[in-house]
């Protein structure tokens, strides 16, 4: 399916964003490879759309970047005088009603939000850098897999900023508590050896074998029935919310009541009339 069905095309080029469909596999990339895939609020309107577009059969998301650099983060010239050709200055946030600017941090906020959603599986490749809104990008989606070359850094605090791209809770569900505030309140880097044995990435290969090792990840994802995976997704997506064990065990017979029913309900014997 052609992208410019999906989102349109001069939304994509604004935000320097590229998307491809190819059956059940959405590819998205970030394509901005002058200053490290770098992002600005037309990447993020550009993200949400695709959210918004995509069709219901694709199941799998892979989410990578041009050139060196999965994402450098956020296009720091938003913070500057001179800006980005016709992008909103940052900086004005701060001078706006807080309704309003409350508001517009949730838009972007969208542009991540939906790589968690059940319905189909989101994988991020992630060579060089993933920085700041890199790394909550990286984090937003399910699973990781990432080059032996890559660095994680969440570089907010140490500009005066918080991570609010919605990537404090995968974080804090990925590495625990004491581990995340020690990663976000030093800025440091964290490299692809460490961030398999913490459980930030899920796997790690060699540069030249990433797009490889993500192909083969993708083949495996697709082997289950697409309703078999959307229910697990929510299953362990709602596991960390679940008040109690008992609730978990609720939802798991429901969702397993709704798979059996679907896989007899083609079987089934018409009832006589």
């Amino acid at each position: 399916m052609p992208a410019s069905e999906i989102v349109d095309a001069g939304l994509l080029e604004r935000g320097g964003v590229r998307l491809a469909v190819d059956g059940a596999r959405a590819t998205i990339t970030l394509h901005r490879p002058d200053v490290l895939n770098a992002q600005t609020p037309s990447t993020w309107r550009a993200l949400s759309a695709i959210g918004h577009g995509l069709p219901p059969d694709v199941r799998v998301v892979v989410v990578r970047g041009t050139g060196r650099s999965f994402s450098a983060g956020l296009d720091r010239r938003l913070f500057s005088a001179d800006g980005v050709d016709g992008e909103p200055s940052l900086l004005a946030l701060a001078g706006e009603p807080a309704e309003r600017a409350d508001a517009r941090i949730a838009e972007y906020q969208q542009a991540f939000a939906w790589l968690r959603d059940p319905g189909r599986v989101t994988v991020a490749a992630v060579q060089g850098h993933a920085v700041g809104a890199g790394f909550q990008l990286a984090l937003a989606c399910d699973l990781r897999v990432l080059a032996e070359d890559a660095q994680l850094c969440m570089a907010e605090p140490s500009l005066g900023l918080v991570p609010d791209l919605g990537g404090t809770q995968p974080l804090v569900h990925c590495v625990g508590y004491a581990r995340a505030v020690e990663i976000c309140l030093t800025s440091r880097r964290v490299p692809a050896d460490e961030a398999l044995r913490i459980g930030l990435a899920n796997q790690v290969v060699a540069v030249a074998e990433l797009d490889a090792a993500v192909d083969a990840l993708v083949e495996r994802l697709l082997r289950p029935p697409a309703g078999a995976v959307r229910e697990t997704l929510g299953l362990l997506a709602g596991a960390a919310q679940a008040t109690s064990a008992a609730e978990q065990l609720a939802a798991e017979r429901a969702a397993q009541l709704r798979r059996l029913a679907e896989l007899i309900a083609p079987t089934a014997p018409t009832a006589s009339r």
